[in-house]
């Protein structure tokens, strides 16, 4: 069956170039979540003959893809398959993958899975993507659901994903650091080095100031799709798609954690090497669970059920879409806003990584 038979009231769209960092197409259109605008400062539309960056996001929205917070796999599957369509204009879910991928790709599906898997990236949406690159005619050893680390993996549940199709699991520590691709800011920030970063236990003036890239980017996967949770996270603001990929990618990351400043400043840096923006064909943010409150803790007495998926190439516009979603919750909980490190996300904007003003973000709901 298509998925145009899956999901009948699929939008049509004219098509648009394949997305390059900040070359994206966009209009904000409005409210996410039913019932429930978005302020209206932000509906303010672009400047008239602007030639600036924009981007599209596409947003699906299913009120049964949960039950009691746990995500239903059928419902989440059929979530997938209309949004992918609709974000590549093809007819079907297998041709719109194969429009991201080719068959001799290996693909890493990096997740934040750290919270467990129910804050975190959930299981079900990254079932529902390895099914479609499956059935794309990717082999499954050529799928690679990754983390910083591989016990974080197994504890959030990605074990039983492994062997029910056959991928493989990995952590970007265990696969080793590259002594040859890292990351050295122009200002260097030595912090303490712990067990796992390539130079622990050395000695010397320049230990420390370089973050290694993993050599699971460097040596096996050269396709990137980022699925992250709709997860508050007290530094970055959001546990998204900037945040998870730069941060799973290298090593030495602690130095930049405890300083607002500096990790406005090293994760867009990060994130913008080209062995990682320039393997990066889709992000996904997992927003079935909004977690508003709790860091990297699962915490669902601090969480609210939005049941949608949001599917975009530019990761800045979906972690900024995040950013909103997020104070908006804690406006609806009555819980003290919190200041956002939005430097990072504007910092990601110029160095053309994506589009961070909301006026230029274009929304699409997805019945």
């Amino acid at each position: 069956m298509s998925s145009n038979a899956q999901c009948p009231e699929r939008l049509i769209f004219a098509a648009t170039p394949r997305w390059r960092p900040g070359a994206l197409l966009v209009l904000f259109l409005g409210g996410l979540m039913g019932g429930h605008p978005l302020p209206a400062q932000l509906l303010a539309p672009a400047s008239p003959g602007s030639t600036a960056p924009q981007a599209d996001i596409f947003v699906v929205q299913d009120d049964t893809a949960t039950a009691a917070f746990a995500p239903r796999w059928d419902r989440v599957r059929l979530m997938v398959n209309c949004a992918i369509t609709n974000l590549t204009h093809c007819a079907t879910m297998p041709e719109a993958w194969r429009s991201l991928i080719a068959t001799q790709d290996v693909v890493g599906i990096k997740v934040f899975s750290a919270p467990g898997p129910n804050s975190g990236t959930r299981p079900a949406v990254v079932a529902a993507v390895i099914e479609g690159l499956l059935a794309a005619g990717l082999p499954p050893k050529q799928i690679v659901v990754w983390d910083r680390r591989l016990t974080d993996l197994r504890l959030a549940g990605y074990g039983t994903l492994a062997q029910k199709y056959g991928i493989r699991l990995a952590g970007s520590i265990e696969a080793g650091w590259d002594l040859e691709v890292f990351y050295d800011p122009d200002s260097p920030i030595l912090g303490n080095l712990v067990w796992g970063d390539l130079e622990f236990g050395r000695k010397g003036e320049s230990v420390g100031r370089k973050s290694f890239v993993s050599q699971l980017l460097t040596r096996q996967v050269n396709k990137l799709i980022n699925v992250t949770p709709l997860l508050n996270h007290n530094a970055a603001g959001v546990a998204g798609n900037l945040y998870s990929l730069a941060t799973g990618s290298v090593d030495n990351v602690i130095r930049f954690e405890s300083q607002p400043e500096s990790l406005a400043t090293a994760v867009p840096e990060i994130y913008g090497l080209p062995v990682l923006s320039d393997h990066v064909v889709l992000n996904i943010t997992d927003a079935l669970i909004c977690q508003y409150e709790g860091g990297e803790r699962g915490l669902l007495h601090y969480s609210t059920v939005l049941n949608q998926l949001r599917f975009s190439r530019d990761p800045v516009a979906l972690d900024v879409l995040s950013l909103q979603e997020l104070d908006r919750q804690r406006q609806f909980a009555d819980v003290p806003a919190v200041k956002r490190n939005l430097r990072l996300y504007n910092n990601a904007a110029l160095l053309q990584l994506g589009v961070s003003d909301l006026r230029r973000i274009r929304v699409e709901r997805i019945p």
